[in-house]
């Protein structure tokens, strides 16, 4: 099962040429890679709900935003939390990244000093996990200060993505499982239920120390400053609309959703950025170069701040490049065909029909991005060809596209563009041959994320311009 789901990560860039546009993945599944694709399954108003798939994402019963299958329910949930994850309102938290960015170049530093191969995907879930617990709950869980899992919470996770991608196959088993899952786990559950508990218990903690007149500041008041954990924010929302943002349905699955999805994606898009870095040295000396003459400029912090970032354009052109050539999620992102049923490339779907556009595939489509769609070239990012790259853009959805494009992209990319700049200029990375004679490389773990496994590097600390 586990290379069956792999499928789209090693054989589905090739597919489109091999087999034409449409591919039957499963019954009534079917994943399509044609221009119009995207604009009439995922544009703006149009009624192509996602799939019965998404619903073991969430515990039975219970209303997340991720999953949400009805239109309108997703369009009016977004709309409560869209400015608090907006990328206005991040840029105040970049004392919180910058903290974290401080506390992983330091153990990079250590490791250097200790002619130690470490794997960097496990280093940057730890940056991710401590950037989502400072800026949800107000503290960071400790993975960076500790350099492990803590509270086995990657080993819960990585259960709640098996388990979520295999039992959304067939997800009227979910209500059931679930129980049976969590009921033979203990107090605490597993997988999905596991993360509630402990986001629960974070919650608690935050709420018992909290201030009450804090508490009580009202949203305007609050929206002024920026600065406070998300979760104060949506505590304070809570307060002064309990029905319109409940507690279990909005306080909670936020926080849950943040833990869920706030370390693996991010954590998977450093990792390619790096790996194909180390892979095309020609790249990483030129991505060097420019940061060497910003900072010799003054035009880069010792912290790299966001706005800074945003001015370097070869930065910006290796982060896309990256996240086109491994996007996190490695399945078709599916939808269900409404009542009219509707016609893509020559084909029609009826009512019913679960169709979908595999970022994979979409990423390394040779109509879209070249005939050198397969290699890592950030310079197709600078050209001049300003129709050329809209075309490219309008197929570039590493965080999914239309009313369901990813609410936490901006976290994302806030902590990408910050520490990249800063590890590159700091340090040097070898990737390390996990056998002896063979090529140095990586493997994939395939579920619904493409997670790199075995990213062994050789760290060490770069010499510091005067």
């Amino acid at each position: 099962m586990t290379n069956l789901l792999g499928i789209f990560e090693s054989f589905g860039p090739t597919v489109k040429d091999l087999l034409g546009p449409i591919l039957r993945y499963g019954p009534n599944r079917y994943s399509i890679c044609e221009p119009s694709a995207a604009k009439s399954i995922y544009g703006h108003g149009t009624q192509f709900a996602k799939s019965a798939w998404y619903s073991s994402w969430t515990t039975p019963g219970s209303w997340s935003l991720f999953p949400d299958q009805d239109i309108k329910s997703h369009a009016h949930g977004r709309s409560l939390f869209q400015s608090t994850y907006s990328m206005t309102a991040l840029v105040s938290y970049e004392a919180f990244v910058d903290e974290c960015g401080a506390l992983i170049c330091q153990r990079l530093q250590e490791i250097a000093e200790n002619g130690e191969s470490v794997d960097m995907r496990h280093w940057f879930q730890c940056y991710a996990f401590d950037v989502i617990g400072i800026i949800t709950f107000g503290n960071r869980f400790g993975f960076l200060d500790r350099g492990e899992d803590v509270g086995s919470l990657i080993q819960a996770l990585d259960g709640h993505l098996f388990y979520a991608t295999l039992v959304g196959l067939l997800p009227s088993l979910h209500p059931l499982l679930y129980r049976i899952r969590n009921l033979w786990a203990g107090r605490k559950g597993t997988g999905r239920g596991y993360i509630l508990s402990f986001t629960l218990e974070q919650i608690a903690d935050h709420r018992a120390g909290a201030d009450a007149k804090f508490e009580k500041e009202t949203t305007e008041k609050r929206e002024e400053t920026r600065t406070e954990p998300f979760l104060s924010k949506f505590l304070v929302k809570h307060a002064e609309d309990p029905e319109k943002f409940s507690h279990q349905q909005h306080v909670v699955a936020a926080c849950v959703s943040n833990v869920t999805a706030g370390s693996d994606t991010t954590a998977i898009s450093l990792s390619a950025i790096l790996y194909y870095l180390i892979k095309n040295p020609d790249c990483l000396l030129r991505l060097r170069v420019e940061i060497d003459e910003f900072q010799s400029r003054g035009q880069l912090s010792g912290y790299p701040s966001f706005k800074e970032t945003q001015q370097m354009t070869y930065l910006q052109a290796t982060i896309k490049e990256a996240l086109r050539m491994h996007p996190a999620t490695g399945l078709p992102l599916e939808r269900v065909v409404p009542r009219d049923g509707i016609e893509i490339a020559g084909q029609y779907f009826p009512k019913g029909a679960i169709v979908g556009i595999n970022t994979w595939v979409e990423h390394r489509n040779s109509t879209y991005f070249g005939q050198d769609a397969d290699q890592f070239r950030p310079e197709r990012w600078l050209i001049k060809d300003t129709e050329a790259l809209s075309h490219m853009n309008q197929h570039w959805i590493p965080f999914g596209l239309g009313s369901r494009t990813c609410i936490g992209r901006h976290i994302s990319m806030l902590e990408i563009t910050k520490v990249i700049p800063r590890i590159v200029r700091d340090f040097d990375f070898e990737l390390v041959s996990s056998e002896a004679g063979k090529e140095a490389t990586w493997s994939t773990q395939n579920v619904w994320f493409v997670k790199p496994t075995d990213f062994i590097v050789r760290v060490k600390a770069r010499a510091k311009m005067s």
